[in-house]
């Protein structure tokens, strides 16, 4: 039987393909799930409607996170932290707490897509990387500061 994928489906495809499945698979699976639909002609039209307007929402979607992007370079952000003697810092910076100062700037940024590998654990300048968009990147600097 074949079918339409309207997402991406592991082993299977990605959205957008044509293949070959067993008629139990797609009527207890993939249909109930809405991932899929039989591929006759006018399924096929209709389906190329829904990606030109989810691609005009990628696009869309895209072009705001550059522009947030564009603006997080401009951004730096002061994260004061309690230090000892040698300037040993108490504590850390994790991403909860730049997405906190992120807040305090007018940016509502999920602390999921702020990407530390760790928490910063010493005085500094850093680079942050925040994912915007599955295309787009952004950089935020951080200064981790005594208090």
């Amino acid at each position: 039987m074949e079918i339409i994928l309207r997402q991406d489906v592991d082993k299977l495809g990605e959205a957008g393909e044509i293949v070959d499945v067993k008629p139990g698979y797609f009527r207890n699976y993939l249909n109930p799930r809405g991932m899929a639909m039989h591929a006759t002609e006018s399924n096929k039209k209709i389906f190329e409607e829904e990606r030109r307007i989810q691609q005009v929402r990628q696009d869309k979607a895209k072009h705001e996170a550059q522009k947030l992007a564009d603006k997080l370079q401009n951004v730096s952000l002061n994260a004061p932290v309690q230090v000892g003697e040698e300037d040993k810092v108490f504590g850390s910076v994790t991403s909860q707490d730049i997405a906190k100062l992120l807040a305090e700037q007018g940016f509502e940024i999920d602390k999921r897509d702020i990407e530390l590998d760790e928490p910063i654990k010493a005085l500094g300048i850093y680079n942050v990387p925040v994912k915007l968009h599955k295309e787009v990147t952004g950089e935020v600097k951080v200064w981790v500061i005594k208090e």
